[in-house]
């Protein structure tokens, strides 16, 4: 008898060893994840940055590429108000959603790894009541972080909700999709409806494509000179930082196979002398992070993923286009 209750107790304290050995991974591997998860490596590091002119604070219409909202500019230089030009520089801001994870990663990551350090010290929601105990806790706080994340996302959907992006336009450029037809162009754009305030023709959608390849391989062979032929001087120096900081890391973001599938014109618009087109794209490409002594990936993968963004270009006369801002989207 004696023996089938030392047996018992030796496998529960195996089962407890075996659970804290799990909440330890766990409780180190989420937070990370929430952080990779919310740093993406490609051009712009998956901020929205840069300026739009006048229209810098208004969402563009959504297009069939990408019927949802756009994330406001974590990173410009334009100031409420003002227009592109604005010598004034606005700081870097994380968001809600923003890199290393803004307040909603770090309060996810937060609870989760409370709540699984917390079960492995005994402590937790149901502190001092048992293994079983520790693990209900444990599902009750990832149960509430679940329907925080829920309500936040809401509120953040609700607050970036498409809105009209110019004031007087045609009723046709509005937002909503526009209306499109395939442009037999390899990489599938669309032509956004004839009736923009500003005509965008078949060679510069052209422009739009190869500026999206070009920009690609320019960053991952970090050659800031080629950058400033194809980007405005705000956003180069955006890229230029991000990979000043890769730089400190000892690391360098390949991206490679960048090929557009879909696009669609947003809006067009003219400031002054300054042409503007804003153009949603949904692109294939390969984007992993390597070590800059031994070339291993420390992040990213070689299989290609594909990736939704609002890109905004401007043009001034005599001048190409120009990458003048990338917006993430919701």
């Amino acid at each position: 008898m004696l023996g089938i209750w030392e047996t018992n107790m030796n496998f529960s304290q195996w089962s407890r060893r075996l659970v804290k050995t799990i909440a330890v991974v766990l409780a180190l591997a989420l937070p990370a994840a929430l952080a990779i998860s919310s740093a993406d490596a490609r051009v712009g590091g998956g901020f929205s940055s840069g300026s739009r002119g006048s229209r810098t604070f208004s969402a563009p219409p959504s297009t069939s590429t990408a019927p949802g909202s756009t994330s406001q500019f974590n990173r410009t230089f334009t100031q409420p108000g003002a227009g592109m030009n604005s010598a004034a520089s606005a700081p870097a801001r994380g968001g809600l959603f923003g890199r290393g994870g803004g307040f909603l990663g770090g309060l996810a990551a937060g609870f989760l790894g409370a709540g699984l350090l917390g079960m492995l010290f005994g402590g937790g929601l149901f502190g001092g009541l048992g293994g079983l105990s520790s693990i209900l806790g444990l599902i009750i706080q990832i149960v509430l972080v679940v329907f925080v994340v829920r309500l936040a996302m809401s509120w953040w959907q609700r607050r970036n909700a498409p809105q009209a992006a110019y004031a007087g336009a045609d009723a046709g450029a509005g937002p909503g999709p526009q209306t499109s037809y395939r442009s037999g162009l390899g990489g599938g754009f669309g032509f956004g409806a004839n009736n923009a305030p500003l005509e965008i023709k078949p060679d510069d959608y052209e422009a739009f494509e190869r500026l999206l390849g070009d920009i690609q391989a320019a960053w991952s062979n970090e050659d800031v000179a080629k950058l400033h032929t194809l980007a405005t001087p705000e956003m180069v120096s955006y890229l230029e930082k991000d990979l000043t900081e890769n730089r400190a890391r000892n690391v360098v973001n390949k991206t490679s196979n960048v090929k557009l599938l879909q696009g669609d014109l947003a809006e067009a618009w003219r400031e002054g002398e300054t042409d503007y087109a804003t153009v949603a794209m949904r692109f294939a490409l390969t984007d992993k992070t390597v070590d800059r002594n031994t070339g291993a990936i420390v992040a990213g993968s070689e299989q290609p993923g594909e990736i939704t963004e609002v890109w905004t270009f401007a043009r001034r006369p005599g001048s190409a286009w120009e990458l003048s801002a990338i917006q993430q989207t919701n």
